[in-house]
């Protein structure tokens, strides 16, 4: 498999297969309508191609054929009302249909954290059993595109058999496999999606290889094709580093701040150096780091690593960093004495909904535990059956949450001015620029303890405790 390591255009070269790109594009179908799923349909369609989204969810189905978004991500309802109108895009919950309407199949299912710390893959499973299912009633060569964030081995030595015992077929020879994970930021990931940082295609054969490069020369004319095994490695690693850069940063915060040094000027000279230093993106002392990715991948690798028998002593680390970024933030909060905290974002970063491992969470079930009254603030967040349903995701990560997430309508406030007019404490959790104002209109006595670093002006303000600075 080593013949397809490199660029598209190399890999073509080395096996000497003349790739002939097709006059139609290619139907697409998309199975799990989640973040990644949603994104993936609404994009493909704003490519041309003919997509036919399919989830067990009525809800999302319902939602995505009348050309609305599911979930708050910039510019998604725009493009799957377009797609829609287009006569380009449609849902169902029929995965038979689905496929056999279609030349790939992209599959982008959840793969929480097990019980044992990781990775459930009976979602794929499940998946692959009913795709093997019509691929026995279809002819024609078909591919089947993994997206989802699984350990090595998973697309051949799980998803593979799965597929071949139900359809009937060889993978390679009757149908294509490929892992192509996704490099989708939430709040950013339309932009991404059509100006990726890398594409990367892992294959076992030139065929899908050739598919693949095809329907993405669009956004990549150079995609980096490599084994499967590769493609889904490079995925963990991307996001351990991404997990190693938060916690570093924060540990540099937590150095700085007894010695009474400015850790932001400290990390701003740090990340000139983007020769060696690389990018300053997760750069800057802060909160904890949170999400659907990071705390799992995480979890996974170091599952892995157990497995193994492997040492590996800083990714064991970075959960127990990470909580304790945390834990400081609750110190801060507990010394001022305060009985009631405003708490400016929910949601784990700015731009999105997502409450899954959300550090705000964990920051809030602390406080409420200890006694404080709690009120909250985040512009994407409206309460509802759609997040309670994240908590389903973290019941083995963070059972502990269950009682926050179910109580977030009782105290989530319609602005940010309601959170902030009474409260004794006011966190700063999300970079928000529409806060900075109600910083500067909160009642005098109100203490403003910031985890982002909001704004300069506000710690030349009185009352104010940034976290690492």
């Amino acid at each position: 498999m080593n013949m397809f390591v490199g660029n598209f255009e190399t890999a073509r070269e080395i096996d000497g297969f003349e790739l002939k790109l097709a006059d139609e594009k290619k139907a697409i179908s998309v199975v799990g309508l989640g973040y990644v799923g949603a994104v993936s349909l609404a994009c493909l369609s704003d490519l041309g191609h003919r997509v036919v989204g399919t989830d067990i969810d009525d809800q999302k189905v319902d939602s995505i054929s009348w050309g609305e978004s599911p979930i708050h991500e910039d510019r998604l309802g725009e493009l799957l009302t377009k797609g829609v109108d287009h006569d380009l895009l449609s849902a169902t919950t029929d995965l038979e249909r689905a496929v056999m309407e279609t030349d790939v199949t992209f599959v982008s299912v959840g793969t929480p954290t097990s019980e044992d710390g990781g990775c459930d893959t009976r979602a794929i499973e499940a998946v692959a059993r009913g795709i093997g299912e019509a691929l026995a009633k279809k002819d024609g060569f078909h591919i089947v595109v993994l997206r989802c964030s699984v350990p090595p081995g998973t697309t051949l030595d799980i998803m593979k058999p799965v597929l071949e015992r139900y359809s009937g077929k060889i993978a390679g020879q009757g149908f294509g496999i490929c892992f192509n994970p996704e490099f989708l930021r939430e709040g950013t990931a339309i932009a991404d999606f059509h100006a990726p940082p890398k594409t990367v295609i892992g294959v076992s054969d030139p065929r899908t290889a050739a598919v693949l490069a095809e329907i993405y020369a669009p956004v990549d004319e150079n995609p980096i094709v490599t084994t499967v095994e590769v493609a889904e490695l490079v995925k963990y690693v991307d996001n351990v580093w991404h997990a190693t850069k938060v916690v570093f940063a924060n540990e540099v915060g937590r150095l700085c701040k007894p010695m009474g040094i400015d850790s932001h000027a400290v990390m701003d000279i740090f990340v000139q150096d983007t020769k060696l230093n690389l990018s300053p993106y997760y750069l800057k002392p802060g909160f904890a780091f949170g999400g659907s990715c990071l705390p799992k991948e995480v979890r996974a690798v170091t599952h892995l690593a157990d497995k193994l028998g492997v040492s590996t002593p800083l990714m064991d680390a970075l959960t127990p960093s990470n909580e304790k970024q945390v834990e400081q933030a609750v110190d801060l909060v507990r010394e001022t004495g305060a009985n009631k905290v405003a708490v400016l974002g929910v949601a784990f970063k700015p731009g999105t909904d997502d409450l899954r491992e959300s550090p705000a969470l964990e920051l809030i079930a602390q406080l409420q535990d200890e006694g404080a009254e709690i009120v909250a603030y985040d512009p994407a967040i409206q309460p509802g059956p759609h997040i309670t349903k994240q908590f389903d995701y973290m019941r083995y990560a963070a059972p502990h949450l269950q009682n926050v997430v179910d109580g977030l309508a009782d105290f989530m406030q319609a602005t940010p001015e309601d959170a902030a007019r009474d409260a004794d404490v006011i966190v700063v959790t999300q970079k928000l620029p529409e806060l900075r104002s109600v910083l500067r209109s909160k009642k005098e006595e109100a203490t403003v303890v910031d985890l982002v670093r909001i704004s300069d002006e506000a710690r030349n303000s009185s009352h104010y405790i940034g976290i690492g600075w």
